[in-house]
């Protein structure tokens, strides 16, 4: 990408009506369901005084980001409805909302990175018992996730931007510059496959070792088919919202970079692309608490139930048949 300066330098009424109220309507719409959502979300969990679990803590703070992403997209989507050609060329009253938008989608990728490892400790901790995640471990990882977020989306605030520059200027997220956007996507993306595939995966691995154990010593293995079956679905879901939510953002931010088109001439049909690929972002604020509060408390008692078995019993008679 090279910038604008071929480009033609008339930026006016570029901007259907209808089609911006076509596509500011529908954002605004699910980002307030997002709103309410995540705010029962915590309520809920401050209610009912589950914090004191290190789960429960990285749930609501899931939620808080998941909150913090609404807020911000809510903010974008008035923008565009109000301004839409500043989401095209840029300006300094867009660069404010798009890092707090950077900032949270951030915070919400090492959420359910840091949910993952959570679980996968939680299952493996009968066996290894040599690490047991505390609340001030969930705690500490909540801090760290905000300051890195913080640190990494405010970037473009701090000067990182092309507010003022031709050359490197994102087509699509503008002021942004492009080597931002791909040095903020790439790795965070990857994160945010990699890490939950790697976790679940070992999740359902150890469930199957622990159930074919007790299968060889004739006790029943139903709890372990059952959180198994459980967990396996959880994963899917959980994957496919992520492919949904951050894939199309990923390949834009490919397309950003490689682009040589000024920005007339990727009208409309880039743009509106773009602003799906915020609504999906925040299907995924939306979906969160779908697929994490509402299942985790059927999830979480068949863990504790696994937990609660006689380990040393099952242990033994899994030595005795290596």
């Amino acid at each position: 990408m090279t910038g604008y300066s071929n480009c033609s330098a008339n930026h006016t009424k570029i901007w259907s009506h209808y089609l911006v109220l076509a596509l500011g309507i529908p954002q605004l719409t699910i980002n307030i369901a997002s709103v309410i959502f995540n705010c029962i979300v915590i309520i809920t969990r401050m209610a009912t005084k589950d914090l004191h679990k290190p789960i429960s803590i990285l749930f609501c703070n899931l939620a808080f980001s998941d909150l913090f992403t609404s807020f911000s997209g809510f903010w974008i989507s008035v923008l565009f409805i109000t301004n839409p050609d500043s989401t095209i060329f840029g300006s300094k009253g867009i660069l404010a909302p798009y890092s707090l938008y950077t900032t949270s989608i951030l915070s919400t990728i090492y959420n359910l990175v840091s949910i993952g490892i959570e679980r996968y400790l939680a299952v493996s901790e009968s066996i290894r018992t040599r690490f047991r995640v505390t609340r001030k471990h969930s705690i500490a990882v909540v801090l760290i996730s905000w300051i890195l977020a913080f640190s990494l989306g405010c970037l473009p605030l701090m000067g990182w931007n092309c507010l003022h520059m031709g050359r490197n200027l994102s087509v699509l997220y503008s002021p942004f510059c492009v080597d931002y956007l791909i040095f903020i996507t790439i790795p965070n993306v990857v994160a945010a496959f990699i890490v939950p595939l790697f976790t679940y995966l070992r999740i359902i691995i150890i469930l199957r070792k622990r159930k074919l154990r007790m299968k060889a010593c004739g006790q029943a293995t139903g709890t372990y088919k059952s959180a198994e079956i459980q967990v396996a679905r959880t994963s899917i879901f959980i994957w496919l919202l992520a492919l949904v939510s951050y894939a199309p953002f990923f390949a834009g931010v490919i397309f950003d970079a490689t682009n040589h088109q000024c920005p007339l001439d990727l009208y409309p049909s880039v743009y509106i692309f773009r602003n799906c690929t915020a609504m999906m972002i925040t299907m995924n604020c939306l979906g969160n608490p779908l697929i994490y509060t509402l299942k985790a408390k059927e999830l979480g008692a068949k863990l504790k139930s696994l937990r609660c078995l006689p380990a040393n019993r099952v242990q033994a008679c899994a030595v005795a048949n290596i």
